[in-house]
């Protein structure tokens, strides 16, 4: 990894919040410091992008807007990740002011309130798939399907309504994230996989729909040239026989046998994380790196984590 180059760094959501936790601000607030702080070394030789996610967050809004219909004006899908992007993007900004102080590291930190264009005619919207917000018992959710939502049942959990996720396209705001990293800013960008707008008639509209962040920092990483891609999660790495007794890390993967595993993965979990490396080495990145968080010094030296190249 050469000095002074553009990384861009995807935050999972254990990053906010770990498991068990309760979820307060507080918690959230440590734990991202927590993980920031794992970020000096690379912050203080690279050009750095913090993507980040929002899936408990954004949840936690919608809950606040359906305890609050009657009484407060309801607030569309779009609106509600734009909110989260503000949001995180204030503590992961706060927290990183606070650590370049104490580290005598001269950065500035912006946050980017951050529009990813998709395809209106992308099949998701027609086939709603990423639960999200409040859980419903059976009459709730047939209530809710007579309205015209679609609502799946978590077994154990629930019923929750299913929103569409299509694929980013581009990211509208790249230009201005590149003269920020010009300025040598640290720049917090994407959050939750951005929000997703559209384009009519060259003008943008944005749609209730979410975007899965993996995908949107491979996306933004390609638009910003960025040669490595870092998505930390809650694992060291990806493994072989997840959680059976013959469990083993896979240390490697070129694009080929990223591709051949890809479709083996869980769907909701490493599946997208291991996309999003295929898609940013097949349109120009070199090296993908997955871990945690705790391992990523090991990682960026090959002792730890996943790397997925050429």
């Amino acid at each position: 990894m050469k000095k002074g180059e553009t990384i861009v760094i995807a935050l999972g959501g254990n990053s906010l919040l770990k498991k068990g936790q309760k979820p307060t601000i507080n918690n959230q607030f440590k734990n991202t410091k927590e993980t920031l702080t794992k970020l000096i070394p690379l912050i203080k030789s690279n050009k750095i992008v913090i993507t980040h996610g929002n899936g408990f967050q954004v949840g936690n809004i919608l809950i606040r807007v359906e305890e609050s219909l009657g009484k407060a004006y309801s607030i569309p899908l779009e609106i509600c990740v734009a909110e989260s992007q503000g949001e995180i993007g204030y503590m992961i900004e706060q927290n990183l002011q606070n650590i370049l102080q104490k580290n005598q590291i001269k950065k500035p930190v912006v946050s980017v309130l951050t529009q990813v264009i998709v395809n209106k005619k992308d099949p998701a919207f027609k086939d709603p798939t990423k639960p999200i917000g409040p859980f419903y018992t059976k009459t709730q959710a047939t209530k809710l399907k007579k309205k015209g939502f679609k609502v799946v049942n978590q077994i154990g959990r629930g019923y929750r309504k299913v929103v569409p996720s299509p694929k980013p396209i581009s990211i509208d705001d790249v230009k201005i994230i590149q003269a920020l990293l010009e300025f040598k800013s640290i720049v917090i960008a994407a959050g939750g996989g951005g929000v997703p707008v559209i384009k009519e008639n060259n003008l943008l509209k944005g749609v209730p729909a979410v975007i899965d962040k993996d995908l949107a920092s491979a996306c933004l990483a390609n638009s910003l040239k960025a040669k490595t891609l870092i998505i930390l999660m809650e694992e060291a790495s990806i493994y072989s026989n997840y959680k059976k007794k013959n469990q083993k890390p896979i240390r490697k993967l070129t694009l080929k046998e990223a591709k051949e595993l890809q479709p083996t993965l869980p769907k909701g979990s490493v599946g997208p994380k291991i996309q999003a490396a295929i898609n940013f080495i097949k349109k120009g990145g070199s090296k993908v790196i997955i871990t945690s968080a705790s391992k990523l010094k090991q990682a960026l030296i090959g002792k730890a984590g996943t790397t997925i190249t050429i």
